[in-house]
């Protein structure tokens, strides 16, 4: 039985607040579902890092503002009544994806969440790698342009401040032409990334002028992870899947092969992340059974 509940990344500021929230909700699933409590097993909690997965703490991430060391794992687990386990959203999410979606059969992956935020989980060897503290991956935080646009973080030039999907929209709201077809697609609404990828496969200059640059960014940060992991696969996520093939993984491709060495571009294969909206909830089955 599969119930599901949606809400937007929108924190108070005070965790006990969206804490409370995200008890509501379980309970109401729960509910819905005509399950009790002691009928689960575990729960799985994919959330933001930097986390303390020791202590089952998030620390600080940079788009959770008031979030910090915050025991979630032990607040959920007395709320619920049930074992918790807490993974960093980008290590759940390659998980999925090698377990599930577009990295099954691949030993060295990387996979890239491209949503408000970037971060990268790290499958090596076949198995998860976290590195210390249980934060490695932190790719969306690797320095692209020294002393560049500031990132939610506090660091500047990070590829955050580039790509991800909050950064890009704020740069939006600050550049779109009024005449361009990415305003006329946002209408009375904000403008936010989708039509940007709307309007460039209309052909709409503005659009593909930041699509471009959303590309050449995005390069930037692979290449590195190229030259650092050697992986075998490169999986993005929700802005570059939304993309797709022609305003995005082929550009995308091409610079890349022409940044790398051929030794390590050989066979590496790009794509697009397989699950989307299945993507949460089988992130948060793959951190309750990690050995499954």
């Amino acid at each position: 039985m599969r119930m599901r509940r949606r809400r937007p990344t929108e924190p108070s500021g005070e965790p006990g607040r969206d804490i409370a929230r995200l008890l509501d909700d379980a309970r109401a699933l729960l509910r819905e579902a005509g399950v009790t409590p002691a009928e689960l097993s575990a729960v799985g909690i994919s959330a933001p890092g930097p986390l303390d997965r020791a202590r089952g703490a998030v620390v600080g991430p940079p788009n959770l503002p008031g979030w910090r060391d915050v025991p979630l794992r032990d607040a959920l687990a007395e709320g619920l009544g049930l074992p918790v386990h807490l993974e960093n959203d980008a290590n759940a999410a390659a998980l999925a994806e090698w377990r599930f979606g577009a990295g099954r059969g691949f030993d060295d992956l990387v996979y890239l969440t491209m949503s408000t935020g970037i971060g990268a989980g790290l499958v090596l060897g076949g198995e998860l790698y976290t590195g210390s503290f249980g934060n490695a991956g932190e790719l969306g935080h690797l320095p692209i342009e020294w002393d560049g646009e500031l990132c939610a973080c506090g660091q500047r030039g990070c590829l955050e401040a580039y790509v991800g999907g909050a950064a890009w929209t704020r740069r939006l709201r600050a550049c779109t032409p009024a005449g361009s077809r990415v305003a006329a697609l946002a209408g009375d609404s904000a403008v936010k990334p989708e039509h940007v990828v709307a309007a460039a496969g209309e052909g709409d200059p503005f659009a593909c002028e930041e699509i471009e640059r959303f590309n050449r960014y995005l390069v930037r940060g692979l290449t590195a992870l190229v030259f650092t992991f050697a992986p075998q696969a490169i999986v993005l996520g929700t802005i570059v899947a939304a993309a797709g093939e022609g305003l995005c993984l082929d550009p995308v491709r091409t610079d890349l092969a022409a940044r790398v060495w051929p030794l390590l571009g050989r066979g590496l294969v790009v794509r697009a992340a397989e699950l989307g909206e299945r993507l949460p909830e089988l992130a948060g089955l793959c951190v309750a059974f990690p050995e499954a």
